[in-house]
């Protein structure tokens, strides 16, 4: 298959509720069974590292005396892959999106050695930023690899494998990141995974060996145009990373912080909606919807699995092994609803209400494990819940950001569609470490840390039935 047919079969003129009526060939059928596996090498990669810092952090903050930087841990990422991000997609649309993947491999590899060897919480969360910078540049350049090889009809499955490839690192993944941390050291964590990168990477190397993936021809007035865009997008996302900055920053100082906050947010209220589609925070139909729920389910998703494991180890006294193991779960059933949406008709819309309101219910479920009369069961059974809700949505609204763009567009709308991702994920992480870090971690502290992550996924239901054409 050339660049050309790969990439024109890569776009849908209209939403489908599932796959077509003839089963298209499984993604490790010969044409792409090289592809598809470097694919999941790398993201397994990133899975494990996901869940093994969301394991280990308490500790780290621990270690390093950064409990008032603990979100900006987490959200710092998210702010540098803002960046990247917007840099990656336009870079992917017109120059093909083989150098930045590799750049990001690079640059993420970088960031795990260096927050490895961190000798203080500042050196640690400059890792975590050029992680950041890596995961934001490779995983929107992902999304264009998957645009240009692999059919529409196969998109479903292909990002049910993205998904399903979360499940081997969250069985073994957080069990083993607890026993690292308590008989080895927490830098481990960090340092092992440079190990593995580079056999991922050949693999990754051989499957795109055997594909002729380019970028899509342009007009001869386009690099001028497309120059001028980038140039505003580029500076647009600097001042959103700005602004999450100053956010996060205020976010870990309690009531001294509270002035930055409110400065972090004014400016990306400015800023953000620059950089997603028109019409995104208004929720018109279609792809600026399809931004929003994802926005709105990801950070309120993303925000509790940084401040669950700091309840159970800090309110139910679970060690770091204990709390690694119930996160597993949600993984688990994540990657368990990712495999379901991907091989049977679903309607869309359904499946991202139930989703988002799974997410919603699911944490605020989990929540309830700040009373000790809770059981840790009931609470892992919301956890389960809100696991199977995100892996409903997560799939569905990667299937419908190429379906609803258009040729040469993939990398730009991949891009808009993880900065508000990673931004949402940002503001609300920011707003919930501001309440922790402003009082004493008391229960009604943690209830209302929590009432701040379910607040987006539930607006989730309401706007789920905008987000198709």
């Amino acid at each position: 298959m050339n660049g050309d047919t790969s990439y024109g079969g890569a776009v849908s003129s209209s939403v489908v509720t599932g796959p077509d009526s003839v089963s298209p060939p499984g993604v490790f059928t010969r044409p792409y069974r090289g592809l598809s596996a470097g694919i999941v090498a790398l993201v397994l990669l990133v899975a494990f590292e996901y869940l093994a810092v969301a394991t280990a952090m308490p500790v780290v903050a621990r270690a390093l005396d950064g409990r008032t930087l603990y979100g900006l841990a987490f959200s710092g990422p998210m702010a540098a892959s803002v960046i990247a991000t917007v840099a990656g997609g336009r870079w992917s649309d017109v120059r093909g999106p083989i150098a930045p993947l590799w750049t990001g491999v690079g640059a993420f590899t970088a960031g795990l050695l260096v927050t490895g060897l961190a000798p203080t919480m500042h050196v640690l969360i400059v890792g975590r930023f050029v992680q950041g910078i890596g995961g934001g540049l490779f995983s929107v350049a992902l999304y264009v690899v998957v645009a240009q090889v692999y059919p529409a009809p196969m998109h479903p499955r292909v990002f049910s494998l993205l998904a399903t490839a979360w499940v081997l690192p969250s069985v073994v993944g957080p069990a083993i990141t607890g026993a690292v941390v308590e008989h080895v050291g927490w830098r481990w964590v960090f340092l092992g995974i440079p190990l593995l990168v580079a056999p991922a990477a050949v693999v990754l190397w051989r499957g795109l060996a055997t594909r002729v993936i380019a970028a899509p021809p342009q007009d001869a007035a386009a690099p001028a145009s497309l120059a001028r865009g980038f140039g505003a997008r580029l500076t647009w996302g600097g001042v959103v990373a700005v602004g999450a900055a100053l956010l996060q920053y205020g976010s870990g100082l309690g009531s001294d912080g509270y002035a930055l906050l409110v400065a972090g947010l004014v400016i990306l209220a400015v800023a953000l909606p620059r950089l997603l589609p028109r019409g995104t925070m208004r929720a018109v139909r279609g792809f600026p919807s399809v931004v929003l729920v994802r926005g709105f389910a990801a950070g309120a998703s993303f925000a509790a699995d940084v401040f669950v494991p700091l309840m159970l180890t800090g309110e139910r006294g679970l060690s770091p092994t204990l709390a690694g193991l119930f996160l597993t779960g949600s993984a688990l059933s994540w990657s368990l609803a990712s495999w379901i949406q991907g091989r049977g008709r679903y309607d869309r819309t359904r499946l991202l209400r139930l989703g988002t309101g799974l997410v919603a219910g699911g944490i605020a479920g989990t929540a309830l494990l700040v009373f000790d009369v809770v059981p840790l069961l009931a609470g892992a059974a919301a956890w389960l819940a809100a696991g199977f809700g995100i892996g409903l949505v997560y799939p569905t609204l990667s299937v419908l950001t190429l379906e609803l763009s258009a040729k040469g567009e993939e990398g730009k709308n991949s891009s808009s569609l993880q900065i508000g991702e990673s931004v949402f994920s940002v503001v609300v992480i920011a707003v919930a470490g501001a309440v922790l870090a402003g009082f004493d971690p008391v229960w009604w502290v943690y209830l209302l840390c929590f009432g701040v992550i379910v607040a987006p996924a539930a607006l989730g239901p309401v706007i789920a039935g905008r987000a198709t054409r």
